[in-house]
């Protein structure tokens, strides 16, 4: 099926070129900017950042998601003029992200604003959020469908916010450890909520095609489905960040950013072989405590950082970690492999996505 995958995947590709063009034409200019000259080269240092980020690569997973669903449906391919909807805030929430933790490293070079600076940062990385816009007010659809996307875009938006600001506050506090459940709401705030939002966009817009409104039921279950898959995604790259590393990032940078990943939590709160007394989770806290503080202190190839990862995979919690993450993704599969579709191809194409992810 890779012939069928690279396929989608360039069509997505050429759509999110024309939105954010290597080098933007008169007519690019004057949709972008209504009522000012058109003066293209204005604009290079509100987009290289951006540019560079896109032309590092990327999975590109989300936006496929929706586009699958959109084809699953009945839709073919109306979604692929909106999918910056998708690709851009997630980009943009990587620029920020990088910044907010200090990362050094994105998708193999150097992380955005220490090529550019915090400043253009973090103004190109908010405009990434606006850009899709321009899409979406030159979309086709019906003026309802439309309005409607504009609300799941805004309502999603808020809570990638969110679930950022409680990571962020978290990590800020290294006395604090979050419960589990409160892990699996944030993760499903800052990771999830763009992969239910690529299954609701898909869904929309097949729905649009078909002159219908999406079946409430189907786009719950289609939006829990890919929540599970987002999370998941999030919870196997946190256990590649502590065992063989993540292609194109730090190994352990998780650890210099103290981040209460789930792998980090289940040993917090006394997951693992061996005893579980309250004892030692005392020990197990000050052992984690003293490994961020060095790691952030020294960086990702201090001992410690080794320290942590070893403690943990000598437990069983990498494992445990993974297990979870790999449950999800398969729930999300289970879902996908039963959805009513009208196009057997695409819904063959969107189960291997899981499988894929995995």
């Amino acid at each position: 099926m890779d012939r069928e995958y690279t396929t989608e995947l360039q069509k997505i590709e050429a759509s999110l070129n024309k939105t954010l063009p290597q080098t933007p034409d008169a007519s690019w200019w004057v949709k972008m900017f209504p009522n000012i000259s058109p003066r293209p080269e204005l604009a290079r240092e509100l987009l290289e950042p951006g540019l560079d980020l896109f032309s590092r690569g990327g999975k590109r997973w989300r936006p496929l998601l929706a586009h699958l669903i959109c084809q699953a449906l009945g839709g073919g391919d109306a979604a692929i003029p909106l999918l910056g909807l998708v690709e851009f805030p997630h980009n943009a929430s990587l620029i920020h992200d990088d910044l907010e933790d200090e990362s050094t490293e994105r998708r193999g070079k150097a992380a955005i604003h220490l090529l550019y600076g915090n400043d253009t940062a973090i103004n190109s990385g908010s405009f990434l959020y606006f850009l899709p816009f321009m899409d979406l007010e030159n979309w086709n659809g019906e003026p309802q469908a439309q309005i409607r996307i504009w609300k799941l875009y805004a309502a999603h938006l808020r809570l990638l916010h969110l679930g950022q600001s409680m990571d962020i506050a978290w990590h800020r506090d290294p006395a604090f450890t979050p419960s589990l459940e409160d892990y699996m709401l944030m993760c499903g705030l800052k990771t999830g909520c763009l992969a239910r939002f690529a299954a609701l966009l898909g869904a929309e817009i097949a729905g649009a095609v078909q002159n219908t409104i999406p079946d409430e039921s189907l786009t719950a279950s289609l939006g829990e489905a890919a929540q599970k898959l987002g999370v998941g995604f999030q919870i196997l790259d946190d256990v590649k960040n502590l065992s063989t590393g993540i292609p194109g990032k730090t190994r352990g940078d998780d650890v210099v950013e103290g981040k209460k990943s789930l792998p980090v939590l289940l040993f917090l709160h006394g997951s693992g072989t061996g005893p579980d007394a309250g004892v030692k989770r005392i020990q197990r806290a000050e052992f984690v405590s003293r490994c961020f503080m060095a790691a952030k202190a020294g960086g990702a190839t201090v001992p410690e950082v080794e320290a942590l990862a070893g403690a943990l995979e000598e437990a069983g919690i990498l494992a445990e970690a993974e297990r979870q993450g790999k449950a999800l993704i398969n729930q999300a599969g289970a879902f996908f492999s039963e959805l009513p579709a009208e196009n057997a191809g695409a819904k063959k194409l969107l189960t291997g996505l899981t499988e894929r992810l995995l």
